[in-house]
């Protein structure tokens, strides 16, 4: 029989215990914008909501959350705020888990990754633009009489607008914010209006909140083209759970509970009409 060395046994009995302890709290502490569907809601709609009570009923606690927009500061002000605002070295948090976050994020300990997802060339049909069906390269090969009629969306940052600016379509672009401040528009929700007010015609859109705004409408409204990622230009991601640096038993609870119950949470994910890798 193998002996382990001490050193590993002793690692191990310390591990398995700081796992017990997170696997005995009552809570399944979130941290979550109140208004970013598909991903979270307020009204707990989203699929990262229906994901954490997957979870949170596997660990019998029940799901609590911090709420806050998913904007710059949002890790500062939720994962690794104290509860106590004037602690020092606290080790209650206001909460534990972001359930998206792309994987190796540089501000969290992240998990396995739970999903892998890519952005797409979303385009209104009827727009006359369906017989761009195949690939966004198309775009790049019409006349140019015809370019100058696109009405595309353009975010201030994104492979999306790398590549309108390597395929020479930028300046057709329609300007949007990859981060909005509107109380009562998301980015997803923004796009979705303005497709349906036909203020734009097509969006190279991550594939979450382009299957968003393709639930918001009757089947078959859009052409869906997955873009295809090549050397310099990724358009493809895997996405994980996030907690803090430190908080290594919490993400070996999760990582056990991605594998488990992996069936259910891409069944969960394909429900919101989501493309996955």
């Amino acid at each position: 029989m193998r002996i382990l060395p001490l050193y590993n046994l002793f690692a191990g009995i310390a591990l398995l215990a700081a796992t017990s302890v997170v696997v005995a709290q009552e809570k399944f502490k979130v941290c979550a914008d109140p208004l970013n569907p598909p991903y979270s809601t307020k009204k707990k709609d989203g699929f990262e909501n229906k994901i954490a009570e997957l979870l949170a009923k596997e660990l019998k606690q029940t799901v609590e959350y911090t709420w806050f927009p998913q904007r710059i500061g949002f890790i500062r002000n939720t994962l690794m705020a104290p509860v106590k605002e004037d602690a020092v070295d606290s080790t209650e948090f206001k909460c534990d888990v972001v359930m998206g976050l792309p994987a190796g994020y540089d501000l969290t300990e992240t998990t396995i990754p739970y999903y892998q997802s890519t952005y797409v060339l979303l385009i209104a049909k009827g727009r006359g633009w369906d017989d761009i069906s195949k690939d966004a390269a198309q775009l790049t090969n019409v006349p140019l009489e015809r370019q100058e009629k696109l009405k595309i969306a353009m975010f201030d940052q994104g492979p999306g607008t790398t590549w309108l600016q390597k395929s020479g379509l930028l300046d057709y672009g329609i300007p949007y914010q990859s981060m909005s401040g509107d109380d009562e528009n998301n980015v997803a929700m923004q796009i979705d209006k303005d497709l349906k007010a036909k203020k734009i015609d097509m969006v190279i859109l991550w594939g979450p909140m382009a299957g968003y705004v393709i639930s918001q409408s009757p089947k078959n409204s859009y052409t869906v083209i997955p873009m295809k990622s090549t050397p310099g230009m990724q358009f493809d991601f895997p996405m994980s759970m996030g907690v803090r640096k430190s908080d290594k038993e919490r993400k070996a609870v999760l990582d056990q509970l991605i594998v488990k119950k992996s069936k259910e949470i891409k069944a969960i994910i394909a429900s919101y009409n989501i493309p996955l890798l």
